[in-house]
């Protein structure tokens, strides 16, 4: 009897194993194919999608192209012109050299391949369906490389309805296209999808790149900085402290024309904003470093993502202290705006006729008089009597007392103050229970312009107002958008914003959604959008950066259901319509803020988990005065 159990797989699993690691999704395809194209020395990369990539993916690159011998070689595993030997791991100049990606992705897709050398007469087409090779022929082409996939994942169902909605997918796409895009400025590039151009723009420097990916005003925000050592040269940008943002942040690193996430690296650029910055926003940056390719291991991840650094303590000081220099320089001048109008000054005439001031003045008045009786009717009063003199003498008496009355009354709520402060930072806070009932206090007050502090049946309780009206807006907002879509006001002057093709994507797809919550826009440009309406319940919030906070919102939970996506937008429109941290507020605005939070269904955290309420306990507050 034969036990043997091992056997070895087929080529065409053994690259179904290999494509689930390499690639994901069309933005995986997308990127293996424009590093193959900058291999190739290709000046100019056009890509062509049809149904976020699920229908077809197309790149078209003016590189060297390839022999149908190299045509044929190319979707063998493991099959690469990038290295001869091991030792060539550690001297990489190219993208690609692994030689699995294009029979990896032959493996989950049909592949209609046209190319020519460059000096040829004639190129060769190959096609490929589903690891089988199906034929190869010779065809007439342009120099380069035009590489078809078509109907990704079309013989694996399993993996097919993994896929997000064309909106995700597409977004995932263009965020690649922005790394690949940001770290290839000498490259023309051009994005096509569904016959419509997203994309396009000629070769520049990376500043000019950044500011065709994510518009102008991100572009005059940038504050560039360049140092070079013996271990490494640091290049790029940041922003000003001042243009961090929470969500829809840019934060892009390179290593030798390579994209790559590394953690300890952006530890190091936080560590420099973290005083200039509030702990729930980040900055955006552009860093591209250049190291000897002998110093650094980019085989450690299948996408290559992740790149180890033997000198990566070094180069996190040298990073932190670029980056400390250039905020410490910039600050003292980020303020002055010089693109801005100059005021209109008069040039001065010499020959001008200027009219002499005036002397009119009012003889009798007395500013220690009543206004009423200083001007009644456009008439002035005689002045007062020495006896009316002698009576508003004696009355400073009076204004004194009534000084010092309001100077102890300050320092006794002063008092107060500070002995809440230590209330507030005791050790053993904690959260209101869904069950409890707010007793009724006396009044209600502020504290630092941030906190409502009142009484309940358990304590003392500190309310955060920001945090509590924003869940009372939340659940207003759902309840309207259960009902029907909110209503709308059309703003007199309508505003001007701008939008990467990402987002831009994602306000198209949801446009309905948009509409319901009352947002109108209209496309004025590539980038440039106007909003013309804005839902009525927004008040004072800034209406372009609500929307774009939104949009941002929806990026990030990747949510493919139309019904869901009313969640993070009211939560976004509730964000920024709620009152500000340091908003003071009156009485009556307090008593109305903890009544409608007691009726609110979660009172004590807000929509995205945050506590809004904490309990100093009846006992601690015993204790804290008992006698020791």
């Amino acid at each position: 009897m034969n036990s043997d159990v091992i056997r070895l797989l087929p080529d065409s699993v053994a690259n179904q194993i290999a494509a689930g690691e390499v690639i994901q999704r069309p933005a995986s395809v997308i990127k293996e194919l424009v590093e193959n194209a900058v291999d190739a020395g290709a000046t100019d990369i056009s890509i062509i999608l049809k149904d976020a990539g699920r229908t077809l993916i197309q790149v078209v690159d003016n590189g060297c192209g390839m022999t149908p011998t190299d045509a044929r070689m190319a979707f063998e595993r493991h099959a690469t012109s990038k290295i001869a030997s091991a030792a060539d791991l550690f001297s990489l100049h190219t993208m690609g050299f692994r030689g699995e990606a294009l029979p990896s992705i032959a493996a989950v897709a049909q592949i209609d391949l046209r190319t020519m050398q460059k000096g040829e007469s004639v190129g060769t087409r190959l096609l490929i369906n589903e690891s089988k090779f199906e034929g190869q022929e010779p065809c007439t082409c342009v120099p380069g490389t035009n590489l078809m996939v078509k109907n990704l994942f079309f013989h694996m169902p399993a993996r097919r309805k993994f896929l997000k909605k064309d909106s995700i997918e597409l977004s995932h796409i263009l965020h690649e296209f922005e790394r690949l895009a940001l770290v290839n400025t000498n490259i023309a590039f051009t994005l096509i999808h569904n016959d419509v151009t997203l994309h396009r723009f000629g070769p520049g420097n990376l500043k000019q790149r950044i500011g065709s990916l994510f518009g102008k005003n991100l572009e005059q925000q940038l504050l560039h900085f360049e140092t070079e050592t013996a271990l490494v040269k640091i290049e790029g940008f940041t922003l000003f402290p001042r243009f961090a943002r929470k969500r829809g942040y840019q934060q892009f690193m390179f290593v030798n024309g390579r994209n790559m996430r590394h953690l300890f690296f952006h530890k190091a650029v936080m560590k420099c904003y973290e005083q200039l910055i509030s702990p729930d926003t980040q900055p955006s940056y552009f860093i591209n470093f250049t190291v000897d390719p002998a110093t650094i291991d980019v085989n450690i991840h299948p996408q290559k993502h992740e790149i180890k650094f033997e000198h990566e303590q070094a180069i996190w000081q040298i990073l932190e202290a670029t980056i400390r220099e250039t905020l410490g320089k910039s600050q003292a001048g980020s303020t002055l705006d010089f693109d801005s109008d100059a005021p209109d000054i008069p040039l001065f005439n010499p020959d001008a006729n200027i009219a002499a001031p005036g002397d009119d003045f009012d003889p009798d008045f007395n500013p220690f008089r009543a206004a009423s009786d200083n001007h009644d009717a456009g008439t002035w009063k005689p002045a007062p009597t020495y006896e009316h003199r002698k009576n508003i003498s004696s009355d400073w008496q009076k204004l004194y007392d009534s000084f010092a009355r309001r100077r102890d009354d300050a320092f006794t709520e002063a008092c107060a103050a500070a002995d809440m402060t230590d209330l507030v930072e005791s050790r053993d806070c904690t959260l209101l229970p869904d069950d409890s009932i707010i007793e009724k206090a006396p009044a209600c007050f502020q504290l630092q312009n941030r906190y409502i502090i009142c009484s309940s049946k358990q304590g003392l309780m500190i309310i955060s107002q920001h945090r509590a009206h924003t869940r009372i807006l939340f659940e207003r907002f759902m309840t309207r958008l259960s009902e029907g879509p909110l209503s709308s006001q059309i703003l007199i002057f309508p505003e001007d914003f701008e939008l990467s093709a990402a987002r831009a994507a994602i306000l198209q797809t949801y446009s309905k959604e948009f509409s319901d919550l009352g947002f109108a826009v209209e496309k004025k440009d590539d980038m440039t959008w106007n909003l013309t309406a804005v839902p009525i319940q927004l008040h004072d919030a800034a209406p372009s950066d609500t929307l774009i906070t939104m949009i941002d919102d929806i990026a990030e939970t990747e949510n493919p259901d139309p019904t869901m996506i009313h969640r993070p937008l009211a939560l976004s429109m509730a964000r920024s319509a709620a009152i500000k941290p340091a908003q003071p507020l009156s009485v009556a605005d307090m008593d109305s803020i903890v009544a409608d939070l007691s009726r609110c269904s979660e009172p004590s955290i807000t929509p995205d988990g945050l506590p809004i309420v904490i309990i100093v306990n009846n006992e601690e507050i015993v204790q804290r005065f008992a006698t020791r």
